[in-house]
């Protein structure tokens, strides 16, 4: 399991680490990782580094200093190297000399026979001519936007970046962008993950992200974050064992759409069915429809007639009316556990009587997208995803999902779980009816609440990738995919599971 650390928690980790290493050793150990993979880079892009150019962007501070020492580190490789200087009265002093020492150059933005932005002709060339650039304008304290003059130059760049710890103009903490920011095609940060990196925009504008190990490792707390690989949900994915039977895998209840609008629970049953329950209860007006798709459902019209089940996933398509508030209060009253989502989550909403419905010692899973989340919540979520889903969280006693391209889980003790999806494949009509069954079936299994919504999330991103470009035979993906509906991602997710399956090391 991966983890991201917030600024404060690195800051305060390297200045533990600098008590007993020296911060410069600590500084070239990360310009050293920044040089490596940006030669990686060049030679990927242009098939070797001989006569290569990189231009290094370089604000004040020690981000700048981490790319000017790593720019000093390309140049005794034979790689042309030029600092474009945004404020050079505040370069970091070392590595500026560190540069010009390994024969590399430093020119001002602003300097001699500027253009109508102000950018100097010796800047604008060093940018045209480069093969790379280097992002080293600002670093994990910064915020907002990028000021005039760097958004020019970065917007004059037309090779790939590779960004110092962070994108610059991305939020450190929360991902969000205001105002202009570096779109990198690979960031390298260093110590570990930030928040920045897998949160919203800031999660596409890093691109691939390397970490470099700077001795840290025995200075970072537990992260504020943490994020499931693939192996990660493999492993923990429930499969039958030579002892199970029907009932000891899994039976989950599943009370969704209506006789009118049966696409719900088509949806969420059939996720429930792929997910490798152990046994599925559809109950619900769209009995009919959903025996006559998925057989080996046990189908009945009410949930007063489902029989005995171990979870409960309920909402979508049941409808805001009576008929609606009846079945989530009888589901909120069983004492199992439960997912609710889409009408469910509007009902509890609007009614406080039905909070008080709910079995206190049985786990609730409520997955909202942001309108569902502002009409629980009284707010919108905002910039910071992770902030407001933990404080819902704990408001309401719920694990609490909020979707996005970027999943937000949060448990009530403050545990927090992402899935950066790095795609927007799910943004279609009756993909979260999917997500709610894959929950529905893991919380049967008796799964940890906050876990099992990390690995439907997972699983469910993946099968709509998938969806969009079709597995090769590689494992790779297609750099471009068709359009899909839920239908084609609910096929996808047998083919999602193994994927992850294949991903554990003692499974191959």
């Amino acid at each position: 399991m991966l983890g991201a650390w917030t600024p404060e928690q690195v800051r305060a980790a390297e200045q533990r680490l600098f008590a007993r290493v020296p911060e410069a050793s600590v500084m070239r150990r990360a310009a050293w990782g920044v040089a490596t993979e940006t030669a990686r880079l060049l030679r990927e892009r242009t098939g070797g580094t001989a006569g290569r150019r990189v231009a290094l962007l370089v604000g004040a501070g020690n981000n700048g200093g981490d790319a000017l020492w790593a720019g000093a580190f390309l140049r005794r490789r034979g790689i042309g190297v030029t600092a474009v200087l945004l404020t050079p009265d505040k370069a970091h002093a070392a590595g500026l000399d560190g540069l010009r020492r390994a024969g590399g150059r430093a020119v001002p933005a602003a300097g001699a026979n500027r253009d109508t932005s102000g950018i100097g002709a010796e800047a604008t060339d060093a940018v045209e001519r480069a093969d790379v650039v280097v992002d080293g304008i600002v670093g994990l304290s910064a915020t907002g936007g990028l000021r005039p003059t760097a958004a020019e130059l970065v917007r004059r760049v037309d090779v790939p970046i590779v960004a110092v710890d962070m994108p610059s103009g991305v939020d450190p903490v929360t991902g969000a962008v205001d105002g202009d920011a570096v779109r990198a095609e690979l960031t390298v940060t260093f110590g570990g993950l930030k928040p920045c990196h897998v949160l919203g925009a800031g999660a596409v504008r890093s691109g691939a992200v390397e970490v470099v190990d700077i001795g840290l490792d025995d200075e970072l707390p537990d992260p504020e974050l943490h994020l499931l690989e693939a192996e990660d949900v493999g492993a923990g994915w429930p499969v039958p064992g030579p002892d199970d039977d029907k009932y000891s895998t899994g039976v989950v209840g599943v009370a969704a759409g209506s006789a009118t609008y049966p696409g719900a629970a088509m949806l969420a049953t059939g996720a429930a069915v792929h997910a490798t329950a152990g046994m599925v209860r559809y109950a619900g007006p769209a009995a009919d429809a959903v025996r006559g798709r998925w057989p080996e459902t046990v189908a009945t019209g009410s949930v007063g007639d489902a029989g005995r089940v171990q979870a409960w996933a309920v909402g979508p398509g049941i409808g805001t009316g009576s008929s609606g508030r009846d079945v989530l209060r009888y589901v909120l009253e069983s004492g199992r556990p439960v997912c609710a989502d889409a009408d469910s989550i509007t009902l509890l909403a609007g009614d406080e009587a039905l909070w008080d419905a709910r079995d206190p010692d049985a786990a609730l899973v409520l997955t909202p997208h942001a309108g569902e989340f502002a009409r629980l919540a009284g707010a919108p979520p905002g910039a910071d995803r992770v902030a407001a889903a933990r404080e819902a969280a704990a408001r309401f006693g719920v694990y609490l999902l909020l979707k996005g391209n970027t999943t937000v889980i949060a448990a009530p003790d403050g545990r927090a779980l992402v899935n950066d999806a790095r795609h927007a494949w799910p943004a279609t009509a009756g993909s979260g009816d999917v997500l709610t069954g894959l929950i529905g079936a893991l919380l049967a299994t008796g799964a940890d609440p906050l876990l099992a919504c990390g690995q439907a999330a997972h699983v469910h991103s993946s099968a709509a990738e998938i969806a969009a470009h079709g597995p090769k035979s590689d494992g790779s993906r297609a750099a471009a995919g068709a359009p899909i509906g839920a239908s084609a991602l609910l096929a996808a997710v047998p083919t999602a599971i193994r994927t992850v399956r294949d991903a554990v090391p003692e499974l191959d």
